[in-house]
């Protein structure tokens, strides 16, 4: 029977980036299936920031996976996020990129008027819902990345790079049997490189 997995991510943020393509290659080996949920760094962090040109950025481009989702289902992020994330962390383009929302928009088959999103709160009740049905499930102590299964769910895993193949499915085997410890909370230690994104 194929499981199902939940998960939860923001565009800008490269790890999380690492772990979708890690997700992708575990439903090549393992039976399960992913629904993708949009969370918001700037949300999570809307306390301790400023609200300043970046973070209207980044909270521009969750706007405007909400609306698309709204518009035309939950099966438009995977394709969105992966036109997103390509330019923002393949192609080092970043969220500043000028044309990053009509370039991810137009790749992913969807209207360029959905980039009218990104400056209107009209989302913002949607997307918060969405950020909070994936930090409920985990925590607010934690960022993106967040994956449910199996009535657990956890941050990460934060790996680099993405491993392929089995190597895939032998760390999803691992992070589901963490996860499904009774009493079990975190393993972590300090990351020594960056993303690499290949």
């Amino acid at each position: 029977m194929t499981a199902s997995a939940d998960f939860w991510f923001d565009p800008a943020c490269p790890w999380a980036w690492m772990t979708s393509r890690w997700m992708l290659e575990v439903e090549q080996v393992r039976d399960v299936q992913t629904t993708w949920h949009v969370m918001s760094l700037a949300i999570l962090n809307e306390d301790r920031d400023e609200h300043d040109e970046n973070w209207q950025r980044k909270l521009g481009i969750v706007r405007v996976l909400i609306a698309a989702e709204q518009a035309h289902g939950n099966e438009v992020l995977l394709p969105l996020y992966t036109a997103l994330g390509n330019r923002i962390h393949v192609e080092h383009k970043g969220t500043k990129h000028a044309d990053l929302l009509p370039e991810a928009l137009a790749e992913a088959g969807l209207p360029a008027s959905l980039v009218e999103a990104k400056d209107t709160d009209r989302y913002d009740d949607a997307l918060r819902k969405s950020h909070l049905a994936g930090m409920e499930l985990v925590g607010m102590e934690v960022g993106t990345p967040v994956i449910a299964v199996e009535g657990s769910a956890f941050f990460g895993p934060v790996v680099t790079p993405a491993p392929k193949g089995e190597a895939a499915g032998k760390l999803w085997d691992g992070v589901r049997l963490v996860a499904g410890t009774e009493g079990f909370f975190e393993l972590k230690r300090t990351r020594d490189r960056d993303p690499i994104f290949d």
